[in-house]
C-alpha cells in the first residue's frame, strides 16, 4: 500500500464550547448589616425561650442561607417550612 491514498478528511465540526460557569454571588462572609440583622433576629428567639442548642442550630442554618443572598425573612421562612 502506498501512502499516497486518500487522506483523512479534516475535522469540520465546531470546537467544543467551554463550559459556562456562573460566578458565585456570595463571598462567604456576612456583611455588617447582615450580622446586625441576624443578632437582632436571634435576640427575639432568645426572649421567646429557645434553648441554647436550638439557637445554635437555627443561627447556623440562617447564616448558610444568608451567605447565599437570602434576606432574614426569606431564610427564616425557608427554615421553618422544613
Amino acid at each position: 500500500m502506498s501512502s499516497y491514498g486518500s487522506a483523512p478528511a479534516p475535522d469540520t465540526s465546531p470546537p467544543p464550547s467551554p463550559k459556562k460557569t456562573t460566578p458565585k454571588s456570595s463571598t462567604g462572609k456576612l456583611s455588617d448589616k447582615q450580622k446586625a440583622d441576624l443578632k437582632k433576629h436571634m435576640e427575639k428567639h432568645k426572649e421567646a425561650g429557645m434553648s441554647a442548642s436550638e439557637m445554635k442550630s437555627h443561627r447556623m442554618k440562617m447564616m448558610v442561607r444568608m451567605r447565599k443572598g437570602m434576606t432574614i425573612a426569606k431564610a427564616h421562612k425557608d427554615i421553618m417550612k422544613k
